[in-house]
């Protein structure tokens, strides 16, 4: 293996911001920024949401950025400053680096991800069950 995901997220970390949970809870509700929440749909039901969150798995969200793209999303273009989270940190880590390499700025990642979002005792919505 040429570059292992410990290497990778080495990479991301040192060119990409990353907040604490309470330096993004100091960004709730401003329309400036824009979260996006990278975790899978399971994950979502199982734990929760933050409030006003954007949803875009880790797999979709190269095409959604690129307006090229037929699966692109509007909210990608609003020059907005994008906070990725995941439930951890390691994809949003990734996610925000790519999101940069693409030309998508600013971006930051929420360090810990929702675990330590949750563990800050900061809001969280239940998800609402597809059916």
């Amino acid at each position: 293996m040429k570059k292992g995901f410990r290497a990778l997220l080495d990479e991301a970390n040192a060119e990409v911001e990353a907040i604490s949970p309470d330096e993004a809870a100091a960004l709730l509700g401003d329309e400036s920024v824009t979260f996006v929440d990278l975790r899978d749909p399971r994950e979502i039901e199982r734990e929760g949401n933050m409030p006003g969150a954007r949803h875009c798995t880790r797999g979709m969200l190269e095409f959604w950025i690129d307006p090229e793209s037929p699966y692109h999303k509007p909210f990608f273009a609003t020059g907005n400053t994008f906070v990725f989270f995941c439930a951890g940190g390691w994809r949003s880590a990734l996610a925000a680096k790519t999101a940069q390499d693409m030309g998508l700025e600013p971006v930051k990642h929420i360090g810990g991800g929702f675990g330590a979002w949750k563990k800050a005792g900061l809001p969280v919505e239940p998800a609402v069950k597809k059916s």
